[in-house]
């Protein structure tokens, strides 16, 4: 019987409770927890590549990275809900989102030119080692950049002789593309054939007409005006690289009359000796050849590259050299700022642009910057740049900050940076960063701070005995009035720069005959504070 009254029991309930079990899971629907957390990341490049459809390891701006970041989000928390918070960690084109960094990677460079180094009359091609070129710059820029703005920045580029100088041969005109790993101020004219001229990193200025076969090409690259009134009897070489074709098939060109369109400027054939044979990699530098001809004169040089559909070599331009007789001697290639202030241009102070001995001191093996002088999603700055001013500047001292800027290789290389902090005995990065906040449905960009009051703060609104806000009925902080005065007065006590919209969640102690904690939410409005 007992067996048979439970089989009755349980029918009883499968035929009546349905609808009664709906309602309930209906309620329970109805009242779905909210989970909140907080985190921290910092972005991968498997995170920009993979999860955000990126083509480089950054953001190009921080609005595609508010745009973006909250879907990435919703997939990484999918259980957070409202006042969960994350604060993202990442890259930006430039490095960081400091404006003031902006300012300087897109500052336009100034190379000083050879006619306005004071020992030009010697074809001097560099400061001496004794002139201070500090001296000297200010003048050179005030004479060539009119019209300056304030606060306008310049990337001035120099050379500077090292050691003793004597008269023999000075090569006065360099274009190496293969340590700079760009095609420095050449333009690259495409006249025929979908491939173009290349800036690589270990091949200098590449070009191919070969493309799963091989394909029709002609493609210029030209050189800005290079200035001879002052260089006679000039000498010229090339460093070059030819492979799987014949050189007949390229050529190097001088003009006197190039304006923009190579097919309207007359052209002379360089005739080259001891150059590439076209059938390994090898560079080959060729013999000086003159360019007395050219005396006094301004000319263009090109390098011409033609391919067919039956045969396609591969050039490789290392580098181009120009020499002629004048002051003999090393130099080294110097970049430092220069900003425009109250109508004069002077030294930026606090602004490091590295040189190549700097990339040189950090290693020049493979994976390291002086490699090839430049960092990269695989040398990254901040595994070295802290090292770096650690050696540089022994003497920092807390809260010391520096501006760093250097070359980044990311198929192409341009200028970053970023700001350095002494903090703790170490130089620490800015990193660029956005909070997230979900508001119950989405996350959104967010600039909640989560203070909790702090003893002190107890102590400055009159409640340091407790440390705690007394809610009871009739007692000071009963009203939530009293408590919003209480934070306001902490709130602009401690952060007096707040801007305009700045948001706190403030958890405080309160009493209420046991002990609690409690939150509010405010946003800065004007000179005050109001909840949410």
């Amino acid at each position: 019987m007992k067996k048979i009254f439970y089989s009755f029991a349980i029918l009883s309930i499968v035929f009546t409770a349905c609808n009664p079990m709906e309602d309930i899971y209906e309620e329970v629907d109805a009242q779905e927890t909210i989970i909140s957390g907080d985190a921290t990341i910092t972005l991968t490049e498997d995170n920009y590549i993979e999860d955000l459809d990126l083509d480089n390891n950054y953001f190009n701006t921080n609005e595609d990275a508010k745009s973006m970041l909250p879907d990435f989000l919703s997939n990484l928390y999918p259980a957070w809900g409202l006042n969960s918070s994350v604060i993202v960690n990442y890259e930006l084109e430039n490095g960081t989102d400091l404006a003031i960094v902006e300012n300087y990677t897109s500052a336009a460079d100034f190379t000083i030119d050879n006619a306005d180094y004071p020992g030009a009359s010697d074809n001097a091609v560099g400061f001496y080692q004794d002139e201070n070129p500090a001296s000297f710059i200010p003048d050179i820029l005030t004479e060539n950049i009119t019209a300056p703005a304030e606060g306008q920045v310049t990337l001035v580029k120099y050379k500077q002789y090292v050691g003793e100088t004597v008269n023999g041969m000075t090569q006065f005109y360099t274009a190496d593309f293969k340590s700079a790993g760009t095609l420095l101020d050449y333009e690259a004219v495409n006249v025929t054939g979908a491939q173009e001229w290349e800036e690589t990193q270990s091949y200098g200025a590449k070009m191919s007409g070969y493309s799963g076969g091989s394909n029709e090409n002609e493609d210029w690259l030209i050189s800005p005006e290079i200035d001879l009134s002052s260089f006679s009897n000039a000498l010229i070489q090339v460093n070059q690289v030819l492979n799987y074709g014949s050189y007949n098939s390229v050529s190097v060109l001088i003009s006197k009359d190039y304006t923009g369109d190579p097919a309207a400027a007359n052209w002379d054939v360089l005739n080259l000796t001891n150059v590439p044979g076209g059938n390994n990699w090898t560079p080959v530098l060729s013999d000086e050849l003159s360019l007395s001809a050219y005396d006094g004169e301004s000319i263009n040089i090109a390098f011409r590259y033609t391919s067919t559909n039956s045969a396609a070599a591969t050039w490789e331009i290392f580098d181009t050299n120009i020499k002629a007789p004048g002051v003999e001697g090393e130099t080294k290639n110097e970049e430092v700022y220069y900003i425009y202030s109250n109508e004069e241009w002077v030294l930026a102070e606090g602004a490091y642009y590295l040189t190549s001995a700097d990339y040189d001191s950090m290693g020049e093996e493979s994976g390291q910057p002086g490699r090839y002088n430049n960092f990269s999603s695989s040398v990254a700055p901040n595994n070295y740049i802290p090292a770096f001013l650690q050696l540089t500047f022994p003497y920092a001292q807390e809260d010391d900050s520096i501006l760093v800027f250097f070359k980044y290789y990311n198929g192409s290389t341009g200028v970053r940076g970023n700001e350095f902090t002494f903090i703790d005995g170490s130089w620490v990065a800015h990193q660029s960063k956005l909070q997230f906040g979900h508001d119950g449905n989405n996350w959104v960009p967010d600039n909640t701070i989560k203070y909790t009051l702090t003893a002190a703060d107890y102590e400055s609104v009159g409640n340091g005995y407790y440390q705690n806000f007394d809610v009871r009925a009739g007692k000071d902080e009963e009203s939530v009035e009293a408590r919003l005065a209480k934070i306001n007065t902490i709130l602009l006590n401690n952060f007096p720069s707040d801007a305009e919209g700045q948001k706190y969640i403030v958890t405080y102690n309160i009493y209420n005959g046991a002990a609690g904690v409690w939150s509010m939410a405010v946003i800065k409005s004007g000179s005050a504070y109001i909840l949410q």
